[in-house]
């Protein structure tokens, strides 16, 4: 009878467990070489000032992600598909040159943390970045989805490397609290662009892109849409529990020193003396895991988006001979990607920043185009936006925007 009982809730956490991946591996790959580097900079520069931002910016990602995965689920379509069957191909240009644009500095980025890594371990960049890019290319060249995002969430893991990171450096808890409960808020250019490569890093154009592909691309059915949901909802809070732990760990040991680093594997670095070998090694494991997982999915996120611009043949699950576009321009980023950073002398960490604070500023551009296609009723029928989404991410939009003329206002 006890058995019977429990067969039903069974049922339901086999298919959550098929269903989980898009909205966990989209808020993970967010905590990418770039995003570690911008928590780090910000623990490392205000201490644990930005840890209430992170809690907000959670809200704000789970509203805009689950926007994306419901279109995803309802038309079966990808962002840029309903964007250029929407709105035309002027606005599908000028979202497809910023999203290409900000995504191939990012991409970039990706290859620069793991020569960073490579060589803190005491390996050439000259060696790593070509094993990582070709190991990269080969699993989404020669795997289904299936396998691919296997692989992907395997490395979701190794972000818990972060979370033992902040633990073991033993933080004023109560400090963090309320720094996270209590906003903090400071009008000069370098701590708004430090809040805009935050949000940036979060909530990123590119990470709509590529949910919503990912899950037209998987075949979620809308009777399975709660779990895809969950799925968003749990890989947001997840993602986000990480990044403050990069704050903690980096405001804990280096603010406190007075030490202000500028790129991730200086953090790691940094930590050693402080809190132990251990700490830069779990650093290091976390900014690997981190860089090759983004690797993947932010090519993939430009090949999907430029794939359905032009309406080509797009999906990990279609062989190169059917979609040969998708697969050339997928190898075609890694390549300019690897081959950057092995350039002599390349600003690595300028690289690997500033596209966080071009993902915020065409942000809201994206929004206004995600808010008209959510909302529209011949679309999305019954599964439009609901009141208090339009409300949180038109105060989104607002927010985001704001910051974005404030900074400009300010350089």
């Amino acid at each position: 009878m006890s058995r019977n009982r429990f067969k039903p809730l069974l049922r339901r956490l086999l298919l959550f467990a098929a269903i989980l991946g898009p909205g966990l591996i989209t808020a993970s790959a967010d905590n990418d070489a770039s995003g570690i580097a911008t928590y780090s900079l910000a623990g490392s520069s205000y201490g644990y000032a930005f840890l209430w931002l992170i809690v907000w910016v959670t809200l704000g990602e789970v509203v805009v992600q689950e926007m994306a995965a419901r279109m995803g689920v309802v038309t079966g379509k990808g962002l840029t598909d309903l964007i250029r069957e929407e709105f035309g191909p002027k606005t599908t240009l000028i979202f497809i040159v910023g999203l290409v644009i900000a995504n191939l500095g990012t991409t970039v980025a990706q290859f620069a943390g793991l020569a960073a890594v490579a060589e803190m371990f005491g390996l050439s960049r000259y060696i790593a970045v070509p094993i990582g890019a070709l190991a990269v290319w080969f699993l989404v060249y020669r795997g289904s989805y299936q396998n691919v995002e296997k692989v992907m969430l395997v490395l979701c893991l190794t972000a818990f490397a972060y979370v033992i990171s902040g633990i073991m450096v033993k933080p004023p808890w109560g400090e963090v609290l309320r720094s996270a409960v209590v906003p903090s808020m400071q009008f000069e250019r370098a701590y708004i662009m430090a809040v805009l490569a935050t949000i940036g890093t979060t909530m990123t154009p590119w990470g709509c892109a590529y949910l919503q592909a990912s899950v037209a691309d998987k075949g979620v059915k809308r009777e399975e849409y709660l779990y895809t949901k969950v799925d968003v909802v749990f890989g947001a809070i997840l993602g986000n529990v990480v990044s403050a732990f990069v704050i903690i760990s980096t405001a804990s040991v280096l603010h406190s020193h007075g030490i202000v680093v500028d790129s991730a594997e200086k953090a790691a670095m940094a930590l050693e003396p402080l809190a132990g070998a251990a700490a830069k090694y779990l650093f290091g494991v976390g900014l690997l895991g981190a860089s090759l997982l983004s690797a993947m999915v932010l090519p993939l996120a430009t090949t999907y988006a430029v794939s359905e611009a032009f309406g080509w043949e797009r999906g990990v699950s279609s062989n190169p001979e059917k979609a040969p576009s998708f697969y050339r321009l997928y190898t075609t980023i890694i390549i300019i990607s690897a081959l950057i950073v092995l350039i002599p002398g390349m600003p690595l960490f300028t690289i690997m920043w500033v596209p966080q604070a071009a993902n915020a500023l065409l942000l809201p551009f994206t929004l206004v185009l995600m808010l008209k296609l959510a909302n529209n009723t011949r679309l999305m029928g019954s599964w439009r936006n609901k009141r208090w989404t339009n409300v949180t991410a038109t105060l989104l939009l607002v927010l985001v925007s704001a910051a974005g003329i404030a900074l400009l206002v300010g350089s």
